[in-house]
Formats: structure tokens, sequence, C-alpha cells
């Protein structure tokens, strides 16, 4: 009894000091049991883990896989709109229209304006409708001079050369001397052969166009964008125009002694340009001025441009639009691959 009672105040003393902790037992196990508990959800954690990183990879796999398989249609078209965009060209009227007479792009194209050596075409579409003998002579005379506006001319007065050499000085060169001899020695004269090419003109339906000296040089022949279109598809007819016209460079005999001549237009050497037919012209009340049949992005096409200021503002628009027009095809193209790529592929699994 005795002890029984000692060893109970033992243990009384003990917990009231501290060092028999109260369901010690209870509590080590408890801590244990926690223990065990948080490592396994560790190990689920790592696991569900796991399975959402795979989940997020494969689901990105596929992503990249459906993107560059196929491309939404209405995606390229709008990336095709931002790469081409709008075209500025520079001169004052500007029309391009395909051989079907359908228009890609005009500016001004009805406004009536001085067209300079322009005329030059009409001109040479009269003489040879008019079947000249090409190999008969035509001598320079002092009518020939131009005293309207001064302009230089290296056709002295008394050389003479093939009617054919004239015409092609007159196209390839603008030649004036050479444009006015031609018409002079043309049936009839001066007044005959304006009189053939205002009624050519009309028959062509150029209702807007005058004509009032064979050269040019007069600012009262005038024309429209609209109107030199359907003129320049006439010219092309004329195979010797096209010859002429596209000749970079000539040396020619004139009598005394032989010239060498170049053409006015330097897209006609550019061999980036397929050009089947070029006019240049230039007075001030039409500023410069550039007519062309030119195959770009696999299109002929007729181009005209009128009343440009600035020495390379024409060739700078005529490069323009050919940029323009390429990258017009090349969208065209991309559009048309995503299509075919955006058809159902029967041998892909569904899901």
């Amino acid at each position: 009894m005795r002890k029984t009672l000692k060893t109970a105040l033992l243990l009384v003393a003990l917990l009231s000091v501290g060092l028999v902790p109260v369901d010690g037992a209870r509590a080590a196990e408890t801590k244990k049991t926690r223990s065990v508990e948080h490592h396994k959800s560790k190990v689920v954690s790592a696991t569900a883990k796991k399975k959402i990183v795979v989940s997020a990879k494969k689901r990105k796999s596929q992503k990249v896989i459906y993107k560059r398989t196929f491309v939404p249609v209405s995606s390229v078209r709008d990336r095709a709109r931002q790469e081409v965009g709008p075209l500025a060209v520079q001169s004052g009227a500007a029309l391009v229209i395909d051989q079907n007479g359908d228009a890609l792009y005009q500016k001004n194209a009805s406004v009536v304006t001085p067209i300079a050596s322009i005329t030059k075409l009409m001109t040479a579409m009269v003489v040879l409708d008019s079947s000249p003998n090409l190999q008969a002579p035509i001598t320079i005379t002092d009518e020939d001079v131009d005293y309207l506006r001064g302009s230089r001319s290296r056709l002295s007065i008394g050389s003479v050369m093939p009617r054919e050499s004239a015409l092609l000085l007159a196209l390839m060169s603008s030649e004036n001397r050479a444009a006015h001899a031609l018409a002079r020695h043309y049936p009839g004269g001066l007044p005959a052969i304006l009189s053939a090419m205002n009624i050519k003109a009309q028959s062509l339906g150029m209702r807007d166009t005058h004509f009032e000296d064979p050269t040019g040089l007069n600012s009262n022949n005038v024309s429209t964008a609209n109107d030199l279109a359907k003129m320049v598809a006439a010219a092309y007819r004329y195979p010797l125009i096209r010859e002429f016209t596209t000749t970079p460079e000539a040396v020619v005999d004139v009598g005394r002694h032989e010239l060498a001549y170049h053409n006015t237009n330097p897209l006609v050497k550019n061999t980036g340009w397929d050009v089947g037919l070029s006019k240049t012209g230039f007075i001030n009340e039409a500023g410069k001025c550039l007519v062309m049949q030119a195959r770009v992005a696999d299109k002929a096409l007729f181009i005209v441009l009128l009343d440009s200021v600035g020495r390379l503002t024409r060739v700078g628009d005529a490069n323009r639009i050919k940029r323009w027009l390429e990258s017009a095809q090349a969208s065209r193209k991309l559009t048309t691959h995503a299509s075919l790529t955006q058809q159902p592929d029967s041998t892909r699994p569904p899901g």
C-alpha cells in the first residue's frame, strides 16, 4: 500500500515538472500518422502534376501540327491585303487595264489633258495605213524645225534617210523633226494626215481626243488615259510599231554621217520588264507621259501614265505598278494554296 502510494506521488511529481507528456503515446502515434498521410499526399500530387504536364505537352503538340497543316483562308486573305496594300501612283492620271479591257487600276482616267509625244503613235499608225514605200527617202527641211518651242534636234536641215529610219527615230527617240517630215511626206501633206489622225481616233472610240499637229509639240493635242489605252491597243497591232518602240538603241545613216540614238524609255532594256510597246512624251503643259504594253504578273497589260512631275516619276510609277501586281499575284497563290490545304484529309484519323 505504501509502495503504491509512493509510486503515485512520484508520478504526480514528474507530471508537474513536464518530464512525462500527457497522452505521450497517443501524441506520438498521431504524429506518425500525419507524417505518413503527408507523404502519400505528396506522391499523389506529384503524379497528378506529371499527368497534367504530359497532357499539356500533348495538346501543345497537336496544336502545332494543326497550325502547320491548316491555315484559315480568311487569315491568309487578311495578311495578303496587308502585304499588297494600296497602290500610290504619283502621276496625275493613270490607267492599268488587261487586254480584255478590264481596269485593274485607274486614277483620273477620264480627265482630258495634253499628251505631248504620245501623239506620235497615232502619226505612225496613219502613215503605215497609207501603205508607203518604207525605203523612199525623206529629207529634213526648214519646215520641220520646231519654231513653236525651240526644241533641239540632231537632224540637221538637209539630212536624208529612208522613211523607215525616220519612223524608227520618231518612235524610239521621239525625234520631232523626223515625225514632222513623215507627216509632211504623207499624201496630201499636213492637212490630210491631221484629218486622218482625228478620223482614226473617232473610229477607235477615242471620243475625248483631238490632234492639231503630228509631233505632240502643240498642247492642243489632248486625250484621256481611257482613250490612250485604246490607242495603245490599236498601235500594238502594228508589228513595226512594236519593234521600233522597243528598240533599245540604233545607229542611223542620215546621209552625211551616222548618228547613234537611244530609246527614251529605259524600261525597254530592263531585264525585269517584258515590254511589247512603249512611247514617252513631254511638254510643260502635259508633264512627263508614258504609255506601254507589257507583260506583268503573267498578264498582258496596257499602262498609261500622264502628267508626271519629275524626271523619274513616270518610270517610278511603272515600277510601283509592277511590284503591286506581282505582290497581288503572290498573295493569290498563297490564298489558293491555303484553300487547297484546307480540304479534309481522308487519311487523317478523326478526333
